[in-house]
This record gives C-alpha cells, structure tokens and sequence, in this order.
C-alpha cells in the first residue's frame, strides 16, 4: 500500500480550465485518487494575464481536488504552454575520460549540448535526449559502460519566456504550493495517451486547448519537434457566439452539447434551442447550422497544423499518423475532420497506463493533468537536480530535474 508522502499532483494551467489531479503511487500501479476542476479566468492562450484571477482558480481546483482525496495538497507538478514556447535540436561532443562512458561523460555532453545562445527573455525548460554517439556508432538510447574515446549527444531543447514561469510559480506560490517542476504541457499529454510503438515508429501529438494547439513530433522514441499554433477551441466559441446571436458562456455549453466538427454527420432535420442576448426569447434553429459555424474554424486549425507538420521534415515518417486529444477534440466528428485536412490516420487519445478514478479522468480534457502525475512518478525513482544555467534559474524557476537523463539511467 502507498504511503501518503507518495502522493503525486499535477497542475494543468490551461486558458479555460484548471485541474488538480492527485495520484497514489505504489509498486503496482498509480492510482487516481481526487481531481478539481475550476474555470480558468486569468490566462489568455495559455499564459497568466490576471494574476489574482488564476490565483483564485487554483485555489479552487486545488480545494476540490484535497476534498476528493481527504489529503493536503502542498507540492505540484504544474504544465507551462503558450505561444512563447519553442523547440529546436542541438548536438554536443566531449571526450570520454578513462575510456568507458560514465554517468559524468553524460552529463558533460548534455551540458555541451545546452551551450547554446538563447535570448535574455528566455530559459530552457526542457533538455530532452534523443539518442547518443559513441565512437561513430550511433542509435545508442543508453551509453553508460560503453568504451570509447568521444561521445556525441542529439538533443531537443524547449524555451520559455522567463516571465510567463515565472508568473506560473508565482501563482502557485501564492496559493501554498510548491512547485516541484514545470512540465511543459504537450509533452505531459504524450506521456498519458501515446503507446511506445507509436513514439518508435514516428506520431504527431496535436494536443488542442481552449487557447493554443501544441504540436509535438515523436520519431524513434524521443521528442524531435515541438510547436505552439495559437489558436485553439475558444475561438470556435467565439465563433459560435457571434454566428448564433447568443453569449459566450451558452455558445460554450451549445459547443460542448450539440457541436459537431463535420456537417455531414449531423441529421438536416434536427433542431436545438438557442438562447438570446438581453433578455430576449430563445430561438429554435437547425443543428447543421450550427455545424456550418464550427467546420471551417475546426478546418483552419488543422490546416495549420499540417502547416507546421510540413515544415519539420518528417511529415513523410509519421508512419503512426496522428493522435489527437485536449477538450476540443471530444467533440464529435474531430478525428474525422482531421483525417481530411492531415492526410494522415487519426486517433482521439485519451489517458492510459492509470487506476483509480479512471471512469472520471478517461477523457482528452484530463490528458495533461494525468500526464503530469505520471511525470512525476517518473521523477520519484531517480531524482537528478537540474544545474541551473543562470540568475533567474537559481531563483526557484530553475530548480527542475534533468527528467529524461533520469529516466534512461
């Protein structure tokens, strides 16, 4: 049985909701033991805007999540997304000492590969390995003991802005919690709902918030692209409210009830009941309709995702196709659209690999926050204290964990 001390808690930040999710660890499985969910009002595309209105939704999230598990919430795994997040590749060489590849040879060549020039307003969040070089040979996922006298390192780096972590910390922070890392969130959301052969063979994650689309490219089981599209299910709301005469907060619900991504899977005949703006009587008009208002917006979005697909080059390698998944995409037709506009086969994913409260978090809106338990579980077998690169990083953002290197050794 788990003890207590083993309780994990992802944070997921998101521009319409924030979730608390709590997992117990043991030897056997994680568990998913409390989730609180409370409208986010103080993000806009992902980052803070309102500092004391995302306060007072973490709050909330957090005291329905502690009143689920009967337990006190003080330390968080808590995601970080926007248009401000970037990723690129890097590389490093160094020597090997002694002629056999030591865990201090890893380090040194992750360091190497993180000496790279970023702007004042930016710091890593993420040091991602993709595969090692020994002596020429390459492909190699775990180096330790190996001979050889030069070992090289292909990583994939992730950006922030420095203010908007720091926002995030802050908030928390206020709340009473403690921040033990920033994750940043679409790679959280692949470790909940991707299989490993999927990683291996090469997949898509196009994981689609209220506020952003966070594209993420998986080949040969590492991470090689990620990208933010800042557009994302807020504005299919904002369409629908306009289209329909009808104010935001209904032209939510009207989304989130009768929506569908593709007309042509919606009856011609069936009617829904609109309500009006300033008091005025509710109308009763046709569901295609309403269809017709969100297929080209849905349209849109995946054209620019197949847009920033075709420029990382490996659009031809995704022979796992794509996997969808955030709130937006419970909406139906989604994977069929989406197999339109990508050209690629399509799944909708959903959080796996957990127990517990599964029939509640078993849905794309809970992939970030059950990504984010699961992270941290991940963290609780090897703990490697991130070496912080600068100032603001030594003030509190900066203290993360070199989370790939401790998973692979």
């Amino acid at each position: 049985m788990a003890r207590r001390d083993e309780l994990i808690v992802g944070l997921d930040i998101g521009t319409t909701k924030i979730a608390a999710i709590v997992g117990e660890v043991s030897d056997e499985s994680i568990d998913i033991i409390g989730i609180g969910t409370h409208p986010s009002k103080g993000l806009r595309k992902g980052v803070v805007t309102h500092i004391d209105n995302t306060i007072q939704s973490i709050r909330r999230a957090v005291e329905e999540a502690e009143l689920m598990a009967g337990c006190e919430i003080s330390s968080v795994y808590a995601g970080i997304a926007g248009g401000h997040v970037q990723g690129f590749n890097s590389h490093g060489i160094v020597a090997v000492k002694d002629g056999e590849v030591r865990s201090t040879d890893v380090a040194r060549v992750i360091d190497a590969a993180k000496a790279v020039a970023i702007p004042m307003d930016k710091e890593i969040i993420h040091v991602l390995p993709q595969d090692f070089v020994v002596d020429g040979q390459d492909g190699i996922k775990e180096p330790l003991g190996m001979s050889g006298v030069r070992l090289e390192t292909k990583v994939h780096i992730v950006t922030g802005a420095v203010t908007s972590a720091q926002n995030i910390v802050k908030c928390c922070q206020r709340c009473g919690l403690q921040v033990a890392d920033l994750v940043l969130q679409p790679l959280a959301s692949g470790e909940a709902v991707l299989h490993e052969d999927e990683m291996e063979l090469g997949v898509v994650l196009i994981d689609i918030g209220g506020g952003t689309t966070d594209i993420t490219i998986w080949y040969e089981g590492s991470i090689v692209h990620t990208s933010v599209v800042t557009v994302g299910g807020n504005y299919i709301t904002n369409d629908i409210a306009v289209g329909l005469r009808t104010p935001s907060t209904e032209a939510e619900k009207i989304k989130q009830q009768f929506g569908c991504a593709l007309g042509a899977l919606v009856d011609p005949e069936e009617q829904i009941e609109v309500p009006s703006v300033g008091g005025r009587a509710p109308r009763r008009i046709s569901r295609r309709l309403l269809c017709d208002i969100i297929e080209p917006r849905v349209e849109e979005i995946f054209m620019l995702v197949q847009r920033e697909i075709a420029k990382t080059g490996y659009a031809e390698l995704l022979a796992s196709g794509a996997v969808i998944t955030g709130g937006t995409t419970i909406m139906e037709g989604m994977p069929e659209i989406s197999e339109e506009v990508l050209g690629l086969p399509v799944r909708r994913g959903s959080p796996r690999k957990i127990g517990g409260l599964v029939d509640v978090v078993r849905s794309p809106a809970f992939s970030t926050g059950v990504g984010l338990v699961l992270h941290g579980a991940k963290q609780l077998e090897v703990a490697v204290p991130y070496k912080a690169r600068n100032a603001s990083e030594r003030s509190g953002i900066g203290r993360r964990m070199k989370d790939w290197f401790a998973r692979v050794f």
